[in-house]
């Protein structure tokens, strides 16, 4: 049985969830979205089994969106890297502070913080400092 592993990326040029959603849209235009990548993930059949894609703005994981394949793409250098392509539907999740990292880090079940509640997801993103104060005192 192949288990359901999660990834997480730091999402840099946009400030939100709101805001990538925004830019997603204008940019894939009704396509799936995709992040292109320069490493392929050795563990692909665990991330494509119900896996997501955690975003971290600013210091803070705030939203996910599930997997839904992987392509390969040769980028205008020559060099192969891989298209992670996603469902357009941006979950919000409690907000979890994540040091800085490089690149995409796999995501363990007890790692992920959980989806927020119906009616909670369209609420606006609070600022980081004030999400992670909460989040450290245990009040997502």
């Amino acid at each position: 049985m192949t288990t359901t592993l999660n990834m997480m990326k730091l999402c840099v040029g946009c400030d939100s969830p709101a805001e990538l959603e925004a830019w997603q849209a204008q940019r894939w235009q009704g396509a799936a979205p995709r992040h292109v990548t320069r490493m392929w993930p050795k563990r692909d059949s665990e991330l494509l089994n119900g896996g997501s894609i955690y975003w971290v703005f600013k210091g803070m994981m705030m939203a996910r969106q599930e997997l839904a394949g992987f392509e390969e793409v040769m980028g205008e250098d020559g060099i192969r890297r891989c298209a992670i392509i996603m469902r357009p539907a941006l979950i919000r999740v409690a907000a979890t502070p994540r040091r800085p990292f490089q690149g995409w880090r796999y995501l363990q079940p007890g790692d992920l913080p959980p989806d927020l509640p119906a009616g909670r997801d369209s609420e606006p993103t609070l600022p980081s400092d004030i999400a992670q104060a909460l989040s450290e005192m245990g009040l997502r």
